[in-house]
């Protein structure tokens, strides 16, 4: 099953949802406000999206607060505040992506079909 990990006020979260929706593929939306990634959904979606550093949001107005951070302190700084990914993290299994991506999103799609 798809899960689309994001955040209510996230207009890439509501295209990701719109998208899924619209194809009728079902998903499991996931508030990360709500309830963070464990540990072991964490550490798959950085080896699914090529590294921590693609799942970080540098554009985010909160990114100053992580850029001085080590590497091992990361992870926890981004579970704990979801402001801080790049949202939505849409995952299939193994497979992950974030942002807005509807390439992968479609890939899903027929991953999800067969």
């Amino acid at each position: 099953m798809i899960q689309i990990f994001g955040t209510p006020k996230c207009k890439n979260t509501k295209k990701a949802e719109r998208f899924f929706r619209e194809r009728r593929i079902p998903f499991q939306l996931i508030n990360l406000f709500e309830k963070e990634m464990s540990p072991r959904e964490f550490q798959s979606v950085v080896k699914a999206v090529g590294g921590i550093e693609n799942l970080i949001d540098r554009d985010s107005r909160d990114y100053s607060r992580i850029a001085w951070l080590s590497e091992e302190d990361i992870p926890e700084k981004l579970t704990a505040e979801p402001q801080l990914m790049k949202t939505p993290v849409v995952r299939n299994g193994a497979g992950a992506c974030c942002g807005y991506q509807p390439d992968c999103w479609k890939k899903f799609c027929t991953d999800t079909v067969k």
